[in-house]
């Protein structure tokens, strides 16, 4: 009688991707994480437009912030992973039983459209950006998240001190049009100088939690804060 395999030689399988010709050895690296990332391969499966998704989809899991009928949203919002879930989550399609949801996707570049999202091509940290939001979203928003990373500029500490900017952008934005009880979420890289936006966010919001969900890659310096309970503009 013939054993049954185990499997774990499938499951053990690498793809290697070769070196080419005018292609740099870290491109090359690039496109074999890539190729053996299991969530790339979700993301492709499940109809999300990167593996980000699945950040804020355990993010919400572990603080359930995008409820049924809640507002949402999400700043920087190219490529629309995060629309997309919360789009589901927040019943923004009003295809489920229980309260409708909104969700406000906004970036610097246009963004392919997705249903049940509302997507605006804006820079949010020019005046006036928070009164826009908050006219298209016809009042408040229960959450504010952002994704955002500036592009790279080679020098580690430099490219902290650009998104840690870029952080304290959106929170200032956060405060304009979030509902009190409301919840902020964004991406920021460990190193240091990300402190201030820490003593920012706790001044203004019951809990301040710093988290690196199973979908950030352990070799990435990148984590989220998860503000919730915001006490209201007046605080």
């Amino acid at each position: 009688m013939a054993k049954k395999s185990s499997g774990r030689g499938q499951r053990d399988l690498k793809v290697k991707v070769k070196s080419a010709r005018g292609r740099k050895l870290s491109s090359t690296r690039w496109l074999e994480r890539q190729l053996n990332d299991p969530y790339v391969r979700r993301a492709k499966a499940e109809g999300y437009r990167g593996r980000a998704a699945f950040k804020i989809l355990e993010l919400d899991d572990k603080y359930g912030f995008l409820k049924p009928g809640a507002r949402v949203v999400d700043l920087g919002c190219a490529p629309g992973g995060w629309c997309q879930v919360a789009v589901k989550r927040v019943n923004a399609l009003g295809d489920k039983p229980g309260p409708q949801g909104r969700v406000l996707g906004v970036d610097l570049q246009e963004v392919e459209p997705i249903a049940g999202a509302e997507l605006h091509q804006l820079d949010f940290m020019e005046d006036g950006a928070d009164d826009k939001v908050k006219d298209w979203l016809g009042g408040t928003a229960d959450v504010v998240m952002s994704d955002m990373a500036a592009a790279s500029s080679g020098h580690k500490q430099t490219d902290h001190l650009r998104i840690v900017a870029l952080c304290e952008a959106a929170a200032e934005l956060a405060f304009d049009v979030l509902e009190p009880g409301g919840t902020f979420v964004a991406k920021v890289l460990a190193g240091g100088a990300e402190q201030g936006l820490q003593t920012l966010l706790k001044q203004r919001f019951d809990k301040v939690a710093n988290v690196k969900p199973p979908a950030s890659r352990s070799d990435s310096s990148e984590k989220f804060v998860v503000a919730t309970g915001f006490r209201g503009p007046g605080d």
